[in-house]
């Protein structure tokens, strides 16, 4: 099925002005911006991102630093344990590297942090490579406009890398801004809830639209919740390190939280994750931010 030339007319036309989309951005921009948009809005995203490379506009410079600076400047974007491995990255990318983000998808796999789809997504944005990019808006458009389907169920990543490749035009360049440009349509028009088939660019072709826009039957992924899960404690207790100057006292982060059995799972959770440092005298630290001959003393001891 041909949907490139309409779907890439449109986003000539319709496509949004974000920086890490414009001429001339480096392959790290590219890279810190996809590990931020991770099951984040670009909403959230864009003043951290353009904080991030204010002081990191390159791996070495993050690498330089403790993690915990990149924890910290992750300010509230959630799931934390990106900056840790975008950190991780930058060493990588530095000692290995020569300080070069690769194109290669087998390099840029090896690097902390870096899925399939990051892969990918770097490869294509960043260096104009053909490879498909599939992320939750690419599988519903192909979905939609190829399968017949209201929604592409559960992700099935070489079924899906397979449809979107058999859609990608044969020239590397304008098989990369298609990536990009089928992605924008997910976004913005073939959206899950209320899709806006009246703008679609392939409204005359979609075989969804053809059957009637029949609801989808088949299976789902099941809804996580956040209020008083751990996952909500740990941002609580996140917020409080990245905040401090300094080591925090544990009746700092117990005063997050009431309930001291989720709020102790909560924090060994984080320690388990490289996301905390505890220090030998009971209190608390972001990773790195507490050189080891100083944990061994307490500033008011």
């Amino acid at each position: 099925m041909e949907i490139a030339e309409p779907v890439l007319d449109w986003y000539g036309e319709h496509a949004r002005d974000l920086p890490w989309r414009r001429r001339g951005t480096s392959a790290w921009a590219v890279l810190v911006s996809e590990m931020m948009l991770q099951q984040t809005p670009v909403a959230r995203v864009l003043p951290a991102y353009e904080a991030w490379l204010e002081r990191w506009p390159a791996p070495a410079g993050l690498a330089a630093e403790p993690a915990g600076e990149a924890v910290r400047m992750w300010g509230r974007l959630g799931y934390p344990r990106r900056a840790l491995r975008l950190h991780e990255a930058a060493v990588t990318i530095t000692e290995r590297h020569r300080g070069v983000v690769p194109a290669d998808v087998a390099e840029l796999l090896a690097l902390p942090g870096v899925g399939a789809y990051t892969a990918r997504a770097v490869a294509a944005f960043a260096y104009g490579r053909r490879h498909p990019v599939v992320d939750t808006n690419v599988r519903r458009v192909v979905a939609r406009a190829v399968q017949g389907q209201g929604d592409a169920g559960p992700p099935a990543t070489a079924r899906d890398l397979a449809a979107v490749e058999a859609l990608l035009p044969v020239e590397p360049a304008r098989a990369a801004r298609f990536g990009v440009a089928v992605m924008e349509l997910g976004a913005l028009v073939c959206t899950a809830r209320a899709p806006r088939c009246g703008l679609c660019p392939v409204r005359d072709r979609c075989r969804w639209r053809a059957a009637g826009s029949p609801p989808y039957d088949g299976p789902v992924r099941p809804v996580q919740t956040f209020a008083g899960t751990d996952r909500q404690v740990r941002g609580l207790l996140m917020a409080v390190l990245r905040a401090a100057d300094g080591p925090v006292e544990a009746p700092a982060l117990a005063a997050v939280w009431a309930d001291g059995t989720q709020r102790g799972r909560a924090l060994d959770g984080l320690v388990a994750d490289g996301l905390v440092d505890p220090l030998p005298d009971g209190r608390f630290a972001l990773p790195g931010s507490v050189a080891p001959a100083a944990q061994l003393t307490h500033p008011h001891g």
